[in-house]
């Protein structure tokens, strides 16, 4: 386990587990969480997939500023700092780790709490589990990310409804919309986690890492410059044992085994 105060990280079969625990807050996020995230993902060490979660009954309530000493900086300026320092860097951090990241959402992702799980590769929530933008409810805009994330995701006219209407989005219709990857029994929540978390270990772990930054990249490119990543990308697979040992499977008639190299 971490020595980090509000999160909790254990690495176990090449994969790094980090929890939110601020429980008796519904894992609320302060700058503080925020860092210690980012640091978690940096330090990561030799991993091949991270599961994202909160622990007790919410993955995460939204930020938390009470009690930081950016508290001294008023209003929208104290707002700015800390996006700007502390959630903008975690958000980026996750996003564009080379590693596969499987969030796992119980009761509510709110706020910046939403952009966290949904900056994840795959994003799974028992049926308690909700994204809601709250921004509006307080007179704020959305952040985290959630601008660029969710017309992306669930295209315009479901992203104008959470952002400028500050609906819950429950995990069902979640994955009606688009927004997630599955929604499933709160009972069978963990366990769907860790299998697919697990199952994306053990494979070709360059080559996930290259889908992601090619999948990421070519929402804002054109067709020509994707062809042209995906290019690159694929010398770089190419030339990793794990290409090698997936063609000898694939001829032997038997199941790939993937060692991340």
């Amino acid at each position: 386990m971490s020595d980090f105060e509000t999160i909790l990280t254990k690495t176990e079969d090449s994969v790094l587990t980090i929890t939110l625990n601020r429980p008796e807050r519904l894992n609320a996020c302060p700058p503080q969480m925020a860092d210690e995230i980012f640091a978690a993902v940096r330090d990561r060490g030799d991993v091949r997939a991270i599961l994202l979660k909160g622990e007790g009954r919410a993955f995460c309530s939204g930020a938390d500023l009470a009690g930081n000493a950016e508290m001294r900086i008023s209003g929208g300026n104290r707002a700015f700092t800390s996006l700007s320092q502390h959630y903008n860097p975690m958000i980026q951090a996750l996003a564009s780790v080379p590693v596969p990241v499987v969030s796992m959402v119980q009761g509510p992702a709110a706020g910046v709490g939403c952009s966290i799980a949904l900056a994840a590769d795959f994003v799974i929530a028992g049926k308690s589990g909700y994204f809601l933008q709250a921004f509006v409810n307080i007179g704020l805009v959305p952040d985290g990310g959630s601008s660029w994330m969710l017309p992306r995701l669930v295209g315009t006219a479901h992203a104008t409804r959470m952002m400028m209407l500050g609906e819950k989005i429950h995990g069902e219709e979640a994955e009606r919309i688009g927004l997630i990857y599955k929604c499933v029994e709160d009972d069978a929540l963990e366990a769907e986690a860790t299998a697919l978390v697990k199952r994306l270990a053990g494979g070709p772990t360059a080559a996930l890492g290259l889908m992601k930054q090619t999948l990421r990249d070519g929402l804002q490119a054109d067709l020509g410059s994707t062809l042209a990543a995906e290019a690159a990308a694929q010398r770089q697979a190419g030339d990793t044992k794990d290409a090698v040992e997936g063609a000898l499977a694939f001829l032997q008639k038997r199941k790939a085994e993937f060692t991340g190299s």
